[in-house]
């Protein structure tokens, strides 16, 4: 059992852009990240649900912006649309592309975006440049980095620690190594979220 307690949650909407973000409006937690990195996953683990968030083997399902209520009022998390896809045509990466930096450069509500990258790539070129934006955007954010299981021990220590060194400096407020196998990492990830919602309310 998760050490924190999990609030309710349900799926509200998906939307093509900003402009048709659900109403009330609360502050929001996004995911982002490359296509099939996890970021659906992430966030049924979260929840302790299966298929609130609607996982595939098949990269690039998430085209829209999903809004989940999370609790009765405490934020929405917005799963973004994955990006990194080669096998779709160029009209729709350009859609998704748009909906993407649209939402991080103008969102009101956008309090942390949580950056899935995957343990096993590291780094790449297309995770920079979210990175660039995060910066350029001045978006407060954390790096979840998923399928920690598929390494051995050290690693996975390996990795994060280079991350850390790479990303910290970068405006990474954490780096939080996690498994959707084994719900390693959740909890910190919940601290972490937790934290940030903290922090505005206190600073209402």
């Amino acid at each position: 059992m998760p050490a924190l307690s999990i609030p309710e949650a349900e799926f509200v909407t998906s939307c093509p852009t900003l402009a048709s973000a659900p109403r009330p409006s609360l502050p929001e937690i996004a995911f982002a990240g490359r296509s099939n990195v996890g970021k659906s996953s992430l966030i049924n683990s979260l929840l302790n649900r299966r298929q609130l968030a609607m996982t595939s083997r098949t990269p690039g399902k998430t085209r829209l912006l999903n809004y989940y209520r999370i609790g009765k009022n405490l934020c929405y998390f917005v799963d973004l649309p994955g990006y990194g896809y080669a096998r779709v045509p160029g009209e729709t990466a350009g859609r998704w592309s748009h909906a993407l930096e649209e939402y991080v450069g103008s969102s009101e509500h956008l309090l942390l975006v949580v950056l899935l990258l995957d343990m096993r790539q590291g780094l790449t070129p297309m995770d920079e440049q979210m990175v660039d934006a995060l910066r350029i955007y001045r978006r407060t954010w954390l790096a979840v980095v998923t399928k920690s299981d598929k390494l051995t021990l050290g690693e996975r220590r390996k990795t994060v620690s280079d991350l850390e060194n790479r990303l910290a400096p970068r405006g990474a407020t954490a780096i939080i190594p996690f498994s959707a196998s084994t719900h390693d990492g959740r909890d910190a990830v919940w601290e972490a979220m937790r934290a940030v919602l903290n922090s505005r309310s206190a600073g209402k």
